[in-house]
């Protein structure tokens, strides 16, 4: 097996986040396939790591990003182990391999989950255009560049000037890799813990909820979509599930009476994201793929989201599973929730191929 060492600048283990799970995932999986040493911060349970050794050599956020002790450290690391390949994960401390790449003559890899300048942009970060001089540097010098869905590698190459023969597309992915089979029964037991009614379409939202792309999307769903939902006489129920919610909203008592139930922060999310009926991602800002659109097209869900909530995600391989609403058209989105609760279609067997982690690491390891 090929020795491999990857940074990741910030803390991912236990995971709470779709970021830090999509690290963890990637992670546990490319151990499988190689000979993995991963530096990461002190903070980490090192006890979730199974498949790979994790060095706790960075400081904890922020210092991290500019640690010169844990770059010393690491170096060391790739020295004494052999080590021919890092991966970065994110650009943010790509000066660090840089600074590594010279020193240590090694293949580097940056592994990008957004494009980070234009992610900022959408949040309103006065300083985006700086660090997209900053991303397009690091991008520049590294030797492969790991993209998280071809609308970014195409913005990378083309936007950015990154050589194409440098980027490859290395989307987030599932631990599924086939259909799930007891939706019916998970629907039942899920109905059951929150006493609602399993004959009626069980609607799930869920997502770190202080992430503020989130929690505008909570406001989409009990300012927009509810109020059309009721005045269709569509009946429901919608979980909202993730930590983080706004205390003003009281956990969503007020709304109870109308369906709608505040799960908080979910141990099992693949237990509800087996139980939906329909997934809905009101999400216009943010940027980057939402990973919990790519979950719940895994489970099985029929999924309604935004133009921009669909960035990344590969509508070929979805079928009849996405169905796509136009930013800020509530009425067009209410429409296709109350479509979905009729469609009984399946999702390909494609899209597992192509989101399935141990598919995605196995075409990893090709480039390191």
């Amino acid at each position: 097996m090929k020795k491999v060492l990857d940074i990741v600048s910030y803390t991912y283990l236990p995971y709470v986040s779709g970021g830090q799970k999509s690290i963890a995932l990637f992670l546990q999986n490319l151990g499988e396939s190689s000979d993995l040493f991963v530096a990461g911060t002190k903070k980490n349970d090192t006890s979730s790591a199974t498949t790979y050794q994790l060095l706790p050599i960075l400081n904890n956020n922020p210092k991290s990003y500019f640690d010169l002790i844990g770059l010393l450290s690491i170096i060391k690391t790739i020295k004494n182990q052999s080590i021919k390949t890092v991966i970065i994960e994110h650009p943010y401390i790509g000066w660090m391999g840089i600074v590594i790449k010279l020193f240590c003559k090694i293949k580097l890899i940056i592994h990008t989950h957004n494009i980070e300048h234009l992610r900022f942009k959408s949040l309103g970060k006065i300083w985006w255009r700086i660090f997209s001089i900053y991303e397009t540097s690091v991008l520049k010098f590294t030797d492969i560049v790991f993209c998280i869905s071809q609308e970014d590698k195409e913005h990378i190459i083309n936007a950015m000037g990154i050589l194409e023969t440098k980027c490859h597309v290395m989307p987030y992915g599932i631990l599924q890799n086939s259909i799930p089979t007891d939706k019916a029964l998970n629907k039942t037991k899920i109905c059951e813990s929150y006493n609602i009614d399993p004959k009626k379409p069980l609607i799930l939202f869920n997502g770190l909820l202080s992430y503020a792309p989130n929690a505008e999307a909570v406001e989409f769903i009990l300012l927009e979509i509810l109020p059309k939902l009721k005045k269709s006489n569509f009946e429901f129920n919608l979980i909202i599930a993730g930590k983080g919610l706004s205390p003003e909203l009281n956990e969503l008592k007020n709304y109870k009476s109308d369906g709608i139930i505040y799960a908080g922060y979910v141990d099992d999310i693949d237990a509800l994201f087996t139980a939906a009926d329909i997934f809905i991602n009101p999400v216009i800002s943010g940027g980057g793929v939402k990973t919990k659109l790519i979950e719940a097209l895994g489970m099985n869900c029929n999924c309604i989201s935004t133009r921009s909530g669909s960035i990344g995600v590969d509508k070929t391989v979805c079928g009849e599973k996405l169905k796509i609403s136009e930013d800020y058209n509530w009425d067009q989105f209410t429409e296709e929730i109350i479509k979905s609760s009729l469609t009984k279609s399946d999702i390909p067997n494609n899209f597992y191929r192509k989101y399935n982690w141990k598919c995605i690491a196995d075409e990893c390891v090709k480039y390191i």
